[in-house]
């Protein structure tokens, strides 16, 4: 299993990232949490990450490959593993594509989790009131939003005309989407 979770911010890709994971023996490779643990470090990585994290902007590219590249170079569960978060632009999907073929790997399926942005509004902000997230208030979700739309978004039509994307509809239980998630797995 060699997966990328598409979706906006809070359509529950990270959640089911880490039940697939679990089943099939995957590495779950969240850059959000990556990077908010590099950012609780102190790490010069985490560091310069914050800057761009705390106005809801994307973290540029060459620090997210660094940190994804060593990532895949140390996995724990041998080649399986599951991207979250990642990538989120056509660039970064380009260089991901190669920095696979030199590792002789190659994404085997792209899951598109589909939330509407009432929907992500509603779960981003009750998951700052649980969690106490700073990158969760009403300005930088709706920042985040429109990022999403802008850069990430356009991954859709990259990896649909790759052959790899499969979507879902996240706006049901957790329990019905991973059903369906752990469907495709098996198919």
């Amino acid at each position: 299993m060699r997966w990328i979770m598409l979706g906006p911010p809070g359509s529950g890709k990270g959640t089911q990232a880490k039940k697939l994971a679990a089943a099939f023996g995957a590495d779950h490779l969240s850059t959000g949490d990556m990077l908010r643990s590099e950012v609780a470090s102190g790490t010069e990585l985490g560091c310069s990450a914050r800057t761009y994290m705390d106005r809801g902007d994307l973290v540029p590219d060459e620090l997210i490959l660094k940190m994804i590249a060593g990532r895949l170079e140390s996995m724990s569960n041998g080649d399986g593993f599951i991207l979250d978060g990642f990538p989120r632009t056509e660039a970064q999907a380009v260089a991901l594509d190669k920095m696979l073929d030199t590792m002789k790997r190659s994404i085997d399926r792209v899951v598109l989790v589909k939330v509407g942005d009432e929907e992500i509004k509603s779960r981003l902000a009750g998951r700052a009131r649980q969690e106490g997230r700073a990158d969760d208030t009403e300005e930088v979700i709706n920042r985040r939003l429109d990022v999403y739309r802008k850069q990430t978004a356009p991954l859709i039509a990259y990896y649909s005309g790759k052959g790899r994307l499969s979507e879902v509809v996240g706006e049901r239980p957790i329990d019905v989407v991973y059903g369906d998630l752990k469907k495709l797995a098996e198919s």
